[in-house]
Parts: structure tokens; sequence; C-alpha cells
């Protein structure tokens, strides 16, 4: 068994050349809530789930991004009933939001 279940990784990164960024799309707002709920809700432990900062992930185009591993599953997200959604369902119960995944060709 792996040491957590699953990690989710936010995109926080912000560019230094002024194009759109995860950071300018409200990422770590995201961030945040998302490591809260999962706090609040028990899954924040060996075994469950692990809230990750990350750097760019070179998404940027569809940000602000979050990965799940190791389901590689890549999502975008406007708000926190997004983020929710994808603790609820992903995070806590292996089920995909599949209106928030984004799509491969989505990249910087």
């Amino acid at each position: 068994m792996s040491y957590f279940k699953r990690h989710i990784f936010f995109c926080l990164n912000e560019r230094d050349s002024g194009k759109d960024s995860c950071a300018q799309q409200g990422a770590q707002a995201g961030f945040e809530h998302c490591k809260a709920r999962v706090r609040d809700l028990g899954l924040a432990d060996v075994g469950g789930v692990r809230v990750n900062k990350a750097g760019c992930l070179h998404r940027c185009a569809g940000g602000p991004v979050a990965v799940v591993y190791p389901d590689a599953t890549w999502y975008t997200y406007v708000d926190q009933s997004d983020i929710d959604e994808i603790v609820d369902k992903h995070l806590k119960n292996g089920e995909v939001v599949e209106r928030l995944v984004l799509p491969d060709n989505v990249g910087l």
C-alpha cells in the first residue's frame, strides 16, 4: 500500500513574463480550501490524501489546474464548489469529476 492513497498537486506558479498563470486565477485560495476540506473530512492522514503545492505544471492555458495522482487526472476549477466536488467524489471515493477534467490538448 502506498503511504498516501492519493496526492493532489495545485499549481501555484506565477509567471514573471506577465502571461496568464495559475496564481493569477485564484490557485492559492483553491489550494487552501482543498487542504481544509480534506482535513475536516478526516482524509488527511497516512493512507488518505495529501494536498500539495506545486510550481508550474505546464498547463497554464487551463488554469487554475490541479492534478490527482496516482490517477493522473488533471482538473481545472472555478470556485470552492468545484474543489468540494473534486474532494467528495475523487479524493474520497475515487470517482473522476468528468465536467472538470482538463482536456489533454490544453497546455501553455
